[in-house]
């Protein structure tokens, strides 16, 4: 059988490796380094590593160590789904990840009721703070929750954004990195429930505060303070937003880096400081204390002919004591003197223009490395809640080595040391209460002690810490050659330990007279011993700190507390604090089981899917992961519990297959001898069998591969025999394809009917005015002829309801008009793309009077006409106007006449292309004059509207000929139309009026009587 772990690819495609079968091993590699079969091999071991980092399987066991590679890139493995798939799921069961390590202690935690640890380790770069952001993730989202759980995982979460702004800092190696160890101790109740938190932080570098390599910078919140403040907060700590302009920011040369963004920075860190329960008093004194450091960078000194120092920035002073709260009196003098005590005696001293330089540096790394410790204790107190359990974290730096080595450097390099120590410790307690558990004896396994090195540099009296304590109190000029050679003095025998001056031949050529160097369980790595006296002392001056206890500022008055003034014993130095607060740290993990995630980088550019082979090989060394493979190797390495191995391996033997029935000891004891394992390659505990290697999968493959393949073929087989039956099928239907449906061609006409509704169905016509559509077989004519009308009436219904009032009306218009002159006259195609306007005069073009005295009536449509007069066509300009009711013709402020809507007797015009109308109102009505003759320049739209309005579109008249009209009660007009040039209206011959306008058909309409005339009396009523 083989196993699928679904993994997705970055570029979001699902992809299915399968890593327990052998044809997919070859290309991702074992997910466990213990199965490795050459475990002695770097270059095996450093191989897996590379085959599954090409395939984006960043993770790979070590037993219970988790091995990480920086992907430096997003993977969508990281998803709620992805957390449920790990949550409550056996280690080994699904592929390495993070969740599946968190998860694992976690279970362990609630069931043994003992407190865990994890231990995240790796260079910078290597991907500790994502790993320690995804365990605190996991947890937040998948632990059980409580009233507080929701507040607890906010400030939780947002603490790391807090700390990453004033602990992390741009270096060569990683844009990002942490300049502090972190150990958090998150707190459970009996029920599994995250309840509180606390945090620790060891070793500041506060140097970086004061000085930066080439390419590095300060920390992250100078920066994001710079680009993503307020103007206002900006003018309140006088700073302007070019980093360049500040001393403490200049040094690296580096104020932007292309990955990160300061300005959004900014915005979470103020989002966590509010989530966390900063108020805005202590965020503005917070914010005091960042610009005085800054400003504290920027005081300068100058020095007077007789060697007196003073202060050459006098705003700067003046914006600095305004920041810290202090008097700037007393501030200057702490800065250019010094307090010396002789005999119960207090003296003033000044100090040189080098010494006040180091003064103000001291005061600024003492004031930010302070507010830094502040900072964490005020997250403990928004996290602080006991629980009955525990899971550490320790996030810590790892294995520093470059070009120039420093204190900082030995001080790290010094903790991981100890860290070994305690992982191959633990890794063998672990080990030995394992085989004790089960019953198995226990043999000593043969192992690299470093403990040789940790004594080297922590030993009292011969320690290379306790020598330099000795130095930096030692009367007299010391310094930091007299140091170095305190050292060779003392350690000049030491194996692991050696100077230029110690050195022989070949080694002094690359170590320079001011170095020594420490050989390391990981490497040799050479230390500069400039700046470790001053960095181990940590001096600050005790007028400095007497300035500072006075501060108004809170945060900085709690930092600097007066009990230091008191207190006449002289503080532990640097390096000895970070050795007793290790020794502390040590307690606290060997008191928890721990679990290990140790992360890699696999390249220096930073760049995803690039391997860097000796990059890896060094880490591999100085993580100590071969040691650990050997320690994990040297007894069983194989180890499964009874359960777990009889259900993957029983299809191997006749006799378990395919259900065991008895006890599943016995099981296993039955599987192992059948296939052939000697008695002292594998050892049967109480709850596991544990071997020296695992079943060989070539034995499960061949059983599996004989079923796969019989399976497969059994398969092809059938999928054939469908196939022709399939062929014979279509051949003899369409043989019979012109006979009535039956058995002979069932299948084939019901193909052809399919095929012919899908067709149908991707080509259906998209609009009313789309008349394609499939050609259907002869089978389906009537049934396509119905679809097709069905399919009509579907999409002229969906276009009915989607057309609005104001368009139908509008239709409804043009439709009246297509009806009355389609054919009929020659305007009407021009007028069919313009669109009828609810009318042609606005409210301001009709007189005030004339709607006066319509009262109630209201205008529904206007245009103005010209009117000729009955006895002599005189053209006379008019108002057309349209009511509900009737239809008024107006000459300026008065009504001229009024034709009710059920006295018109119907409307003329003729076919050119003239606008000629000629309402003819009814004889017997004494109210009415006669008919009315108008021009228009609207006449298609005007004998429209007319018509619809009086219900007259029967009553409309298209005349080929002349159009006569009542001219007074006993007498009758005619108006001839004739094309020509252009339009002319005027008295013709006979006293006709005479219409000349241009046409397009040929032929001219004619005046007087006759067919071709149209006419509305005698009783005639002629529809066009």
């Amino acid at each position: 059988m083989r196993y699928q772990a679904r993994e997705v690819g970055v570029d979001g495609r699902v992809r299915l490796v399968l890593e327990g079968a052998l044809t997919a091993r070859d290309r991702v590699g074992v997910q466990d380094f213990v199965l490795l079969e050459n475990f002695n091999s770097e270059a095996a071991f450093i191989e897996n590593l590379r085959r599954r980092f090409t395939e984006n399987l960043i993770y790979t066991y070590m037993g219970s160590v988790l091995v990480s590679v920086n992907p430096y890139k997003d993977l969508e493995i990281y998803s709620p789904q992805h957390m449920e798939r790990y949550r409550g799921v056996s280690y080994y069961e699904i592929s390495p990840h993070i969740y599946a390590l968190s998860d694992n202690t976690y279970r362990a935690m609630k069931t043994s009721r003992r407190d865990q640890c994890i231990l995240i380790s790796g260079e910078s770069g290597a991907g500790k703070t994502e790993a320690s952001k995804k365990i605190l993730l996991y947890y937040a989202v998948s632990c059980p929750a409580h009233q507080r759980m929701a507040s607890l995982r906010d400030c939780l979460l947002q603490s790391t954004p807090v700390l990453e702004a004033f602990g992390n800092a741009k270096t060569l190696r990683n844009d990002n990195s942490s300049r502090f160890g972190k150990y958090m101790d998150i707190q459970f109740d009996f029920r599994g429930v995250p309840v509180g938190a606390h945090i620790l932080n060891y070793l500041l570098e506060k140097s970086r505060v004061v000085h930066q390599n080439h390419g590095e910078r300060n920390y992250h919140v100078f920066y994001q303070l710079l680009e993503g403040g307020t103007e206002e907060q900006l003018l309140h700590l006088h700073l302007d937003r070019n980093p360049q302009k500040y001393l403490y920011l200049v040094k690296g040369n580096c104020p932007r880096v292309s990955s990160m963004n300061d300005k959004n920075g900014w915005k979470a860190l103020v989002k966590a400081l509010s989530v966390i329960g900063f108020t805005e008093g202590e965020v503005q004194e917070l914010l005091d204390v960042i610009g005085s450091v800054l400003h504290l960078g920027n005081t300068q000194f100058g020095e007077e002919e007789d060697g007196q120092t003073y202060v050459t920035t006098e705003m700067e002073l003046k914006t600095l004591t305004q920041l810290l709260g202090v008097d700037g009196a007393a501030l200057t003098e702490a800065l250019t003197h010094k307090k010396l005590t002789a005999n119960g005696e207090e003296m003033i001293s000044p100090l040189t223009f080098e010494q006040a330089g180091a003064a103000r540096d001291a005061l600024a790394q003492a004031v930010y490395g302070r507010t830094f410790t502040w900072l964490v204790e005020k997250i403990n107190q928004s996290l602080a809640l006991d629980g009955s359990s525990v899971i550490g974290l320790l996030d810590i730096y790892g294995f520093e080595v470059f070009q120039h080595n420093s204190f900082e450097q030995f001080c790290i390099n010094y903790c991981s040391e100890k860290l070994q120590q305690l992982f191959i410790e633990l890794t063998l307690r672990s080990e030995q209460e394992e085989y004790e558990t089960e019953g198995v004896a226990w043999e000593p396994v043969q192992y690299f002690d470093n403990k040789v090195i940790c004594d080297l540099i922590e030993e009292k009296h011969k320690g290379i810490i306790s020598i330099l304590d000795e130095e930096c109190v030692r009367p007299g000029e010391a310094c930091d050659l007299s140091f170095l050679e305190k050292l060779e003095d003392t350690l000049g025998g030491h194996a692991h330990f050696v100077t230029h001056k110690l050195a022989n031949g070949k080694t002094r050529r690359v170590l320079g007279r001011e170095e020594f160097r420490l050989l390391h369980y990981a490497g040799e790595v050479n230390y500069t011993v400039t700046g470790f006296l001053d960095k181990n002392n940590d001096t600050l001056y005790r007028s400095l700190k007497e300035v500072m206890c006075q501060s108004t500022n809170h945060i900085v008055e709690h930092c600097f507390r007066r009990g230091e003034l008191v207190d006449q014993k002289r503080p532990e130095m640097a390096a000895t604090q970070f050795k007793n607060s290790l020794t502390k740290l040590m307690e606290t993990l060997m008191s928890k089981e721990p679990s290990y995630v140790r992360c890699i980088k696999p390249n220096d550019a930073k760049q995803p899917g690039r391997f860097d082979e000796v990059l890896v090989r060094h880490q591999v060394k100085y993580l100590g992961l071969m040691e650990n493979l050997r320690v994990r190797r040297a007894g069983f390495a194989y180890r499964r519990h009874f359960e777990a191995f009889l259900q993957r391996y029983k299809p191997l033997c006749p006799e378990t297959w395919p259900v065991w029935q008895g006890e599943l000891a016995e099981g296993v004891s039955t599987l192992v001898q059948y296939l052939g394992y000697k008695p002292e390659e594998y050892k049967m505990g109480r709850y596991l069998v544990l071997s020296e290697y695992p079943v060989p999968e070539e034995i499960g493959v061949i059983v599996i591969q004989a079923a796969w393949r019989g399976m497969k073929a059994r398969r092809r087989a059938r999928r054939r025999r469908d196939a022709a039956d399939l062929i014979r099928r279509l051949i003899k239907g369409f043989i019979h394809r012109h006979e009535e449906y039956g058995p002979d061609n069932d299948y084939f006409l019901d193909h052809v009917r399919c095929s012919f509704l899908k067709t149908l169905r991707r080509n259906l016509p998209r609009s009313v005015l789309d008349k394609s559509w499939p050609t259907p077989p002869p089978a389906l004519t009537q049934a396509s002829e119905e679809l097709r009308q069905l399919n009509m009436r579907n999409m002229v219904r969906k276009f009915c309801l989607a057309i609005l009032p104001e368009w139908r009306k509008q239709m409804d218009q043009k439709v009246v008009a297509s009806e009355l002159f389609r054919g009929q006259k020659d305007s009407y195609p021009p007028s069919v793309a313009a669109l009828f306007l609810g009318t042609r005069l606005g409210d301001e073009h009709i007189n005030l009077k004339v709607v006066q005295t319509l009262g109630s009536e209201k205008v529904q449509y206007g245009v103005s006409v010209i009117k000729y007069d009955r006895r002599g066509f005189k053209p006379r300009p008019r108002q057309l106007l349209l009511t509900g009711s009737a239809i008024i013709l107006v000459e300026k402020t008065k009504i001229k006449q009024r034709i009710d809507y059920d006295a018109l007797r119907g409307i003329s015009v003729s076919r050119l292309s003239d606008g000629i109308l000629v309402l003819h109102v009814l004889c017997e009505d004494n109210k009415q004059k006669a008919d009315l003759v108008l021009l228009c320049d609207h006449v298609i739209e005007v004998v429209t509207k007319v018509a619809m309005m009086a219900n007259k579109v029967d009553q409309v008249n298209v005349s080929q000929g002349s159009i006569r009209f009542s001219a007074a009660r006993s007498k009758e007009g005619v108006v001839d139309f004739t094309r020509g040039p252009e339009l002319k209206v005027a008295k013709g011959k006979h006293g006709h009026l005479l219409v000349v306008r241009g046409g397009e058909r040929g032929g001219e309409g004619r005046g007087g009587g006759g067919d071709g005339e149209g006419r509305f009396g005698g009783g005639l009523n002629t529809k066009h």
